[in-house]
């Protein structure tokens, strides 16, 4: 069973940065791959950032390439969203989530494992 935690959230302004964390259990880089996910209210979720389980290769939304960096750090076993220039549009609830790859990288039904979630709100 993977689990994943999620932190960082929180209320700033257009402009600020702030940096997601996700907690995992051990290996779990060695065997998924990774990805944050969004959801703001009455929508539904959307794909932000993966990196791929063996390469590392990163893959970003169009909406956030340029202002959002995916990164890992087998050491502790946590994920990271850093995010850079935020906007009033990046306001959601965002997730991270662990997936086998095999399919693909890029919809919700590619991952098995999802975090509860960290709200973030950007005030224009």
């Amino acid at each position: 069973q993977v689990q994943l935690v999620e932190s960082g959230g929180g209320l700033v302004q257009a402009g600020d940065s702030l940096r997601l964390s996700c907690a995992t259990s051990d290996r779990t880089f060695s065997k998924h791959t990774m990805g944050w996910f969004r959801q703001a209210p009455g929508k539904e979720h959307e794909f932000v950032a993966a990196i791929s389980r063996l390469r590392g290769t990163r893959t970003y939304a169009e909406s956030v390439k340029g202002r959002f960096t995916i990164s890992r750090d087998s050491t502790d076993n946590t994920l990271y969203l850093q995010m850079d220039s935020l906007q009033p549009e990046d306001t959601a609830v965002y997730y991270c989530a662990a997936g086998t790859g095999a399919r693909g990288l890029v919809t919700p039904q590619d991952y098995n494992y999802w975090g509860q979630g960290t709200q973030v709100t950007v005030s224009s």
